[in-house]
């Protein structure tokens, strides 16, 4: 049997990591189908161990395996004839985990510059209004959304729907519900 050496180049895409294999398949003698419930129950604890020495995340090492043993089931026609399906499970699994490092770059830079624009709240959102808008972010998220909107932008309920993306009659349920519930939790406050 040959043996071949696999380079990983940094991919953009999980797309392009998925191409990629694709691309390089000629690499690998085609041989008989693997059944894949079988490949899958060996080759899964491996890729989420390479996939955890690569990120430090069992999370995130779980997500990547999976996401590779996805990739391997949706091709495996022709991914379970290859000589070494496991190499190239593995170079798709080493090219996600290059684009995993590359958003979690982008996103540590993005949230070390947003930390640096934090602050006082708005002057709209000051300690006064702390309590009411505290037991707005405890609403269900449409409800939450709905008051914001209301009280902080002012919208009309045709504005509202828009920018929710639903239907003036669903804004105002929501709406209701939401001033319902505060009223609700103020009035219990205010009896303590």
């Amino acid at each position: 049997m040959e043996s071949h050496s696999y380079d990983v180049a940094m991919m953009d895409t999980d797309a392009d990591a998925d191409a990629d294999a694709a691309a390089n398949a000629d690499r690998y003698v085609l041989r008989g189908v693997e059944d894949f419930d079988s490949f899958y129950r060996r080759e899964f604890p491996r890729m989420v161990d390479l996939a955890y020495a690569l990120s430090g995340s069992r999370i995130a090492s779980e997500d990547l395996a999976q996401e590779a043993m996805m990739a391997a089931h949706a091709d495996w026609d022709r991914v379970g004839r290859l000589d070494r399906p496991g190499g190239w499970l593995r170079r798709v699994l080493l090219n996600r985990a290059a684009s995993y490092y590359q958003r979690r770059r982008a996103e540590v830079r993005a949230l070390g510059r947003l930390a640096l624009l934090r602050g006082a709240p708005p002057a709209r959102l000051d300690a006064e209004a702390r309590e009411f808008w505290q037991l707005v972010r405890k609403l269900p998220g449409r409800q939450a959304q709905a008051v914001a909107l209301h009280y902080l932008d002012d919208l009309s309920v045709a504005e509202m729907a828009e920018a929710m993306g639903c239907a003036e009659s669903t804004v105002k349920v929501h709406l209701h519900r939401g001033r319902k519930a505060l009223a609700t939790a103020l009035r219990i406050e205010e009896e303590i």
